[in-house]
């Protein structure tokens, strides 16, 4: 039995004697040579130029892209999350009102803008200059690759893993050089059915053919990377011709396409001129809706929505269309989507004279499946002190055990109209802008309801009321058509509807088909090369099958062995036979 030597005695060993295996200049791990001579090697210092390659390297990588584009998928979550000025400008002044604390630091943050933020953008930036800095030396290479010939065939095929090997023989007095020459012509022919690119290498007596395929798979990895990019221009160049806009649409009434007149709100692209817009308009003429019946599991369920339109462009007649949900109708371009729809009560409001000095069509907002709904009127002048109410409606009023009212049903079966009233400033000639759907009572009195001492006012469909300290009246208008029977149709619908405009929507669409298209060729596509090799061998011929797979490619083995049965067959059809199997395994001798 020997004995290893310990660690101290291997080290004095090698600090007396050079390893007789090493070359005596070759460098150790520490970058000194292996006889203990010179003063090892030195790497040079990166300069400036040298530091911006480097960085540049790393930028272009696909593993940087990839990251980039992971970055890019986790920055656009808080856009999901936090309402946006771009699209929910009234949701973003509720955040701040509801959170006065939280609100101003993920203002900071940028967390309202995210889609045009400085680090969303920086992302944004860097995977697009990641990708084209990947696209286009890889490109350059790929067309160099395409144009270049297969490589020349290997001395040695047997040291392939997918190595087949066949003996033929020849008949009497063939020439085996000529012999070989047909047998790889044949080879030739079935691999360029095949999709192969091939070549013809003839050397030392033998005759080969090398053949490669599988380029698209390249192909399809640029062409996904190129429409990343084409997503990312489409996207952000698009944005900027992209505009969206809400409207209520009071049945009966008409909107007009144009940014002065008609919309609630609008957010246009920043190459978006609003005075250029299509005017057309649209008119509600009605609003379908069906509710599950009482008595019935789920009653009081909403059905199919459908808002009745009609619209019209300029110079042209008059259209009719219906817009559903998930189911916008398209005109001049744009996509018109139903949002939400409810109830609007017809309000009119006289003097103690008896003059109107209120009339309108009030949209109302619901609060609950049951259509219970709030709005606000406001009334500036004519009356001897600014009034604002504060009502509820409800489709189909009961009177819950605590005394409130509520609605039981969604459709007008017993609708009630309740108002509080408020006398005072209505803050609406300060300059400050103020919502239509909402009241501020700060400095002004209540006269009805709550702790006032009166009743708040109630009103079903055609009912008139005294308002407060004999100010005047107000009337709920009954809006059935004539002839009608009940109060089904007394009060009419509102519809709200979004107006969008997307210019990036169809290329983006295009660019993400070919990106798909293009993933599918890099996924699917087999790249890999192979050789056939026929050698003399005596009174016969040596022919051999080999092919090397670029990556993983689990049908290899099988390609292999496709093309020795075929190439077989062919050699059989022109009057050569095979050895048998026995001697196709036999193993080869370098």
């Amino acid at each position: 039995m020997s004995r290893r030597p310990s660690d101290g005695a291997v080290a004095d060993r090698d600090a007396e004697a050079v390893d007789p295996l090493r070359p005596a200049d070759a460098i150790d791990g520490k970058g000194e040579p292996a006889d203990g001579t010179g003063d090892g090697i030195t790497s040079p210092k990166l300069g400036f130029v040298g530091w911006m390659r480097w960085g540049w390297r790393q930028l272009t990588s696909m593993r940087t892209a990839l990251v980039l584009l992971l970055l890019l998928a986790i920055a656009a979550v808080p856009g999901s999350i936090v309402p946006q000025r771009s699209a929910d400008p009234n949701g973003v002044s509720q955040y701040f009102s509801s959170n006065p604390t939280l609100a101003p630091i993920l203002d900071k943050m940028q967390l309202f803008d995210v889609y045009s933020s400085a680090w969303f953008s920086a992302i944004y930036i860097l995977l697009f200059v990641s990708l084209i800095g990947c696209i286009i030396p890889r490109t350059k290479h790929h067309f160099t690759a395409l144009r270049a010939r297969p490589p020349r065939t290997p001395a040695r095929l047997a040291r392939l893993e997918d190595h087949r090997e066949s003996l033929v023989e020849l008949e009497p007095g063939e020439d085996a050089g000529h012999a070989a020459s047909r047998a790889v012509d044949l080879a030739a022919s079935l691999l360029r059915k095949g999709g192969y690119r091939i070549e013809r290498y003839d050397s030392r007596g033998s005759a080969s053919v090398s053949a490669e395929r599988g380029y698209l798979r390249e192909t399809g990895n640029l062409i996904f990377h190129t429409a990343l990019v084409g997503v990312l221009v489409a996207v952000g160049l698009g944005g900027g011709f992209t505009y969206t806009g809400q409207r209520v649409i009071v049945q009966g009434t008409t909107f007009v396409n144009s940014v002065g007149t008609d919309y609630s709100s609008f957010n246009p692209g920043r190459f978006v001129d609003p005075d250029s817009l299509t005017p057309y308009t649209l008119k509600l003429d009605k609003f379908d809706v069906t509710y599950v019946p009482f008595g019935q599991k789920d009653a009081g369920q909403a059905g199919d929505f459908a808002a009745h339109l009609t619209t019209q462009l300029p110079g042209q007649s008059a259209q009719t269309g219906t817009v559903r949900v998930n189911h916008p109708l398209q005109i001049a371009g744009d996509d018109v989507y139903l949002l939400g729809n409810g109830y609007a009560p017809t309000i009119t409001v006289r003097n103690a004279k008896g003059e109107v000095v209120f009339h309108d069509t009030v949209p109302f907002l619901p609060q609950d499946n049951n259509m219970t709904s709030i709005g606000v009127v406001k009334v500036a002048d004519g009356l001897p002190e600014q009034l604002g109410f504060v009502g509820f409606f409800y489709p189909t009023q009961v009177k819950l055990g605590s005394g409130a009212f509520s609605s039981a049903y969604p459709n007008l079966l017993n609708p009630v109209l309740t108002l509080n009233v408020y006398g005072g400033d209505l803050g609406i000639n300060n300059g400050i802008p103020r919502s239509v759907y909402a009241l501020d009572p700060t400095g002004m009195t209540q006269l009805t309801g709550g702790k006032t001492g009166v009743k708040s006012i109630e009103l079903s469909p055609g009912q008139t009321t005294q308002l407060p300290k004999g100010y005047g009246t107000i009337t709920f208008e009954n809006d059935s058509p004539a002839g009608a029977k009940d109060q089904s149709q007394a009060v009419k619908r509102f519809v709200s509807l979004s107006i969008h405009h997307d210019a990036a929507g169809p290329w983006a669409l295009a660019f993400a088909v070919l990106a798909i298209a293009g993933l599918l060729l890099a996924l699917f596509v087999p790249r890999r090369r192979m050789w056939v090799k026929a050698t003399p061998a005596g009174d016969g011929l040596r022919i051999e099958y080999a092919a090397l797979a670029r990556g993983e490619d689990p049908t290899l083995k099988a390609a292999v062995d496709d093309l020795a049965a075929k190439h077989a067959k062919a050699l059989d059809a022109a009057g050569a036979a095979s050895v048998p199997d026995q001697a196709a395994k036999a193993p080869s001798v370098d």
